[in-house]
């Protein structure tokens, strides 16, 4: 029981370090790996009801809200990455 609550213990500490100022994790991927992970379900989603004979009906403003998010994610961070000046 007390190897478990370290475990998940541990596990909550390490979702809690993604806010932190100093880390690895780069927020802006992380989110614009979600929303394109969303946009992907929801493609497999519609070709799969598809297949079986009913419309999923996604309303375009949602889908386009992921894509936007996604596009900007990625885009912030490539330009972050571009226009960051490295400390040695």
């Amino acid at each position: 029981m007390n190897k478990i609550l370290t475990y998940l213990k541990q596990k909550i500490m390490a979702f809690v370090d993604i806010f932190k100022d100093e880390n690895d994790i780069d927020e802006k991927n992380v989110v614009g790996f979600m929303s394109f992970a969303i946009m992907v379900l929801t493609m497999l989603v519609d070709i799969i009801s598809g297949f079986f004979g009913h419309d999923l009906a996604v309303q375009e403003f949602v889908y386009n809200s992921f894509l936007i998010v996604t596009l900007g994610s990625f885009g912030i961070s490539e330009a972050g990455k571009i226009f960051s000046v490295h400390k040695k």
